[in-house]
């Protein structure tokens, strides 16, 4: 039972009656040790880290990365020396080109981006010939064909290493960018400097991120014929939140007084619901946050602890920021002049009796268990799908090889790290997916916020109009717009709203979304998993064990016990007082649930005071012995109805595509979803959340314009069939998809999105078919079909619909017949498709007149393309007479609408009623 409910010791205090946390206050045996080395309050601007080890902001570039898969909890940091990187990746010195001496990013096997720094260089090298340092054009020769590359900046190679750390390909786009249509034509030269030029961006914004930066300041950089080329990468950067945003007062101004666009709900005000409000309100959005708490930061929660005359700041949930190089909590940090610390490389392990582990021991275990690591990357690939049924768990122990009773413990500890890592057991971990983010890893170190993050959270919060208190249980959307339901009956109405909730509040099902979530987003929620960390936090009177690291660990002797506080964080350094945090993960954590905070408090003051005591070299002589704490506090993640959890993980049956699958929209760009859970490269990290809501808050914009263009041709009726008809047919000079009679157009990538098919009757036509046994006939029909030219129907579907039918066999006949009894779809005129496509056209529209707008003469950078010289006519349906015959009792048993029945029906019933009787 869960002892929120009852509380049977009277030194237990339930806070604000949140089952997240309980506060343990114990008696003071003593007055603090005078020989104890004393902390005194942490100025949160000032490094007190004794060994020069904290950094500040400005120079979290010069460090290198750390995988998050394996070494979340202990952080080796190797430093990539300026040497190692220019002789890893130095562009031959002819052109002209210098190394800014930024750090490599690297994967957990420190390949992956290193190869993207190297085909960054061979882009460098092989299409960009610098003279200057001007925003002048050179000519270059690439198999006989004379391209223009443009030469904005001589350090072209340190402005892509900059746009890695933004998570930005060297060489390539992201498929984000392709998208958003940055570029007419990809894989061309235009490419090549549309990356040129949002480098460029990037960098320039990166030099002072307390500055709005704008368009004007590269015009006179970018060469004018590359015009269109900068308004798109610098409108995209904007709408996608990779530049001029945060918490600066030069940012913060830009948000507009006078709201003009639609109003959004965004259900929840942690990191993505904060980060996704601010942008919507820079965007000229009406925004109204609702949050089931009282407070906002949701699994980010930083709560003062005090006892006697100590205080101290704790982060009870996300509390390390996991890589700082280009991280945007580092940047809205380096904006408010906050210097973070630097999680020191020092961590010692102690076994279960208290002594010290040997370090030879503890460097032989764990550079075994990273080989292990890595000979199951090339298991997997050798059992190819099958792995994807099989555990992380069940490989590691099929694959390890036979320790000690003291090694096996040792290695057990690694497995909670690991367990730590992902917010799951082992054996629930998925062994083809379970570190699919990995290449994607921020480079940097892992730092603490003195202070806490809470601080952030403070920061994103002002000016944001927060409803507190406010349960979300229910969600209704349609093509009207959405109305979101809270406990007592009360309703928020919006054109849009953004669900940012965990993925343990949509797994518990506690939210009611009507119509309820298509089939595939459900399917996702149930395939990730979302698992549990737990913390004790410990207030002493002062910090007995010392400043001079900041973690340490703690060996268990049985496997189910090994990620009970299996690793201590000091928070001595940046909390403001002597604090130590203790972690619960793997099957510990869950018990940890149910378990009695007093017993959990007691526990872990009994390995404090063992381990300690085994340093008698170091303490025992001094005469230092382990206190009571002044106060403590557990938290339960796992019983904390607006959480249900810690984190997201890829458990078995999973894949990073059900992230993509849950950042899906749903209800026609109604509907939206952002959290850590919904980031594919970012998962299970407070940087995740945040820039997930800045993409969410890009899309929302998105479909608002739509919307925007679908209302401006609805308020002009007596012009409304002719241009509808025109834009129309105007998209389908290029449909995305073309088979036979057939021809589809759609606007997004994901299978469930709304697509238009149009089947194309007469044109030219072949022969008549010698087969056909009354020649008359069939000539006379051709010849109505000829004077009529080309006459289309259309009908609505899914894009997977759409893309199951072109894979019908049999010619168009069949295709007919799979569209019309297979899927139940009608066939109607232009005007039969009704309001109910105008926002599906109007987002295609809107999509290519982004690619046309870079390839017009006055702004592109490649001359124009004529795509439609050469596009072929759509061939005429083959149909023979009792096939037309069988077509129209179709029409007349489903009573077809629109142009077909109006004009066709009539025309074809007449035209056959007559030839028939020949």
């Amino acid at each position: 039972m869960d002892s929120s409910n009852q509380n049977p010791h009277p030194n237990v205090s339930n806070q604000l009656n949140d089952p997240l946390q309980f506060t343990v206050q114990l008696p003071n045996s003593s007055s603090p040790n005078t020989n104890a080395v004393q902390n005194p309050n942490l100025d949160t601007h000032v490094s007190q880290n004794p060994s020069s080890d904290a950094i500040s902001v400005e120079d979290d570039f010069l460090s290198a990365p750390i995988p998050k898969g394996t070494r979340r909890g202990r952080p080796r940091n190797p430093v990539l020396s300026l040497n190692q990187v220019q002789n890893l990746c130095t562009p031959s010195s002819s052109n002209g080109l210098s190394n800014a001496g930024l750090p490599l990013p690297a994967s957990s096997s420190g390949q992956v981006n290193k190869a993207q720094m190297q085909n960054s260089i061979n882009l460098i090298s092989k299409k960009h010939v610098s003279s200057s340092n001007s925003g002048s054009s050179v000519k270059k020769t690439v198999n006989d064909m004379s391209d223009e590359i443009i030469v904005i900046n001589k350090e072209a190679t340190a402005e892509a290493l900059i746009a890695l750390t933004a998570g930005f390909p060297a060489d390539s786009l992201t498929e984000e960018e392709i998208d958003y249509g940055v570029v007419s034509e990809v894989g061309g030269i235009e490419q090549v400097n549309y990356i040129l030029i949002r480098n460029h961006i990037i960098t320039k914004w990166r030099e002072n991120v307390s500055n709005w930066v704008t368009k004007e300041m590269f015009v006179d950089i970018v060469p004018k014929h590359c015009g269109a080329l900068l308004d798109t990468a610098y409108g995209y950067l904007v709408a996608h939140g990779y530049i001029n945003f945060g918490v600066a007062p030069g940012i913060k101004e830009r948000i507009l007084v006078e709201l003009r666009q639609p109003n959004v709900i965004v259900v929840g005000a942690g990191l993505a619901g904060l980060a996704a409000a601010r942008q919507l309100m820079t965007f000229g959005f009406k925004v109204t946050i609702l949050e089931g708490r009282r407070r906002a930061g949701g699994r980010v929660y930083t709560k003062n602890l005090v006892g006697g005359n100590r205080m101290a700041a704790v982060d009870l949930g996300g509390s390390v920021l996991t890589g700082t190089l280009g991280n945007p909590l580092g940047i809205l940090a380096r904006q408010l002049s906050f210097t973070l610390h630097k999680v020191r490389d020092k961590c010692p392990l102690y076994g279960v009796d208290g002594t010290p582990v040997d370090p030879d021991l503890d460097r032989r275990v764990e550079s075994s268990f990273n080989q292990l690591l890595d000979k199951l990357s090339k298991v997997r690939q050798s059992m190819g799908e099958v792995s994807q049924d099989v555990s992380l768990g069940a490989a590691l122990v099929t694959f390890r090889e036979a320790f000690n009773e003291e090694e096996m413990n040792l290695f057990n500890w690694h497995l909670a790290n690991l367990e730590y890592a992902n917010a799951s057991l082992v054996s629930m971990l998925s062994l083809a997916f379970w570190d699919q983010d990995d290449p994607y890893d921020m480079g940097g170190d892992h730092c603490f916020l003195p202070g806490g993050n809470g601080k952030l959270v403070q920061a994103l919060v002002e000016n944001v109009p927060i409803h507190y208190g406010k349960t979300v249980e229910a969600i209704h959307y349609g093509s009207d717009g959405v109305q979101v339901a809270v406990g007592g009956g009360q309703i928020y109405k919006g054109d849009m709203v953004l669900c940012t909730v965990p993925l343990g509040v949509l797994k518990s099902r506690s939210i009611r979304f009507i119509p309820e979530l298509p089939q595939r987003k459900l399917d996702a929620i149930k395939r990730l998993g979302f698992g549990l960390l737990n913390k004790v936090a410990l207030l002493f009177p002062h910090a007995f064990w010392g400043t001079d690291l900041d973690t340490f660990g703690h060996l268990s002797d049985h496997p189910s016990r090994r990620g009970e506080f299996f690793l201590f964080y000091s928070y001595a350094t940046v909390a403001g007082g002597p604090l130590l945090i203790a972690l619960v993960a793997g099957e510990a954590a869950y018990r940890f649930e149910t378990e009695d905070p007093t017993v959990s408090v007691r526990k872990v003051l009994r390995i404090l005071r063992e381990s300690i005591r085994a340093h008698g070299s170091i303490y025992e002589p001094q005469g230092i012995e382990v206190p009571n704490p002044l106060q403590t506090c557990c938290t339960r993640w796992g019983s904390d109805p607006l959480s249900r959890g810690s984190y997201s993980n890829v458990a078995v049956g999973a894949s990073g595509d059900d992230y993509d699958i849950l950042a899906e929209s749903v209800g026609d760009g109604r509907l939206f979803f952002a959290g850590e859970a919904t980031n594919r490269r970012y998962p299970a990290t407070m940087h995740g959340a945040l820039l997930s809501g800045f993409r969410e808050a890009a899309n929302m914009a998105h479909y608002a314009r739509v919307r925007a263009l679908s209302s401006t041709v609805e308020k002009n009726p007596s012009e409304d069939a002719h241009t509808c008809a025109s834009i129309l047919a105007d998209l389908f000079r290029q449909p995305d998809v073309e088979f036979g009679s057939f021809a589809v157009l759609y606007g997004r990538k994901d299978a469930d999105s709304m697509a238009v098919l149009r089947v194309t009757f007469g044109g030219d036509r072949k022969k008549p078919d010698q087969q056909y046994s009354n020649k008359l006939l069939f000539e006379q029909l051709q010849s109505h079909f000829n004077q009529q030219q080309e006459f289309h129907i259309y009908t609505l579907l899914s894009k997977k619909q759409a893309l199951e039918l072109r894979e019908v066999r049999g010619g168009d006949d069949a295709r007919l017949n799979y569209l019309c009894e297979k899927l139940g779809v009608k066939l109607i005129g232009r005007k039969g498709l009704g309001p109910s496509a105008d926002s599906v056209i109007a987002s295609i529209k809107a999509a290519r007149s982004n690619r046309s707008r870079k390839s017009s003469s006055s702004g592109g950078c490649s001359e124009p393309k004529d795509t439609y010289k050469h596009k072929p006519k759509h061939p005429c349906i083959s149909l023979n007479i009792s096939a037309w015959v069988a077509r129209i009792d179709y029409v007349k048993k489903n009573r077809l609408s629109g142009m077909f029945s109006s004009y066709c029906v009539a025309a074809y019933m007449h035209l056959f009623e007559r030839k028939l009787q020949l």
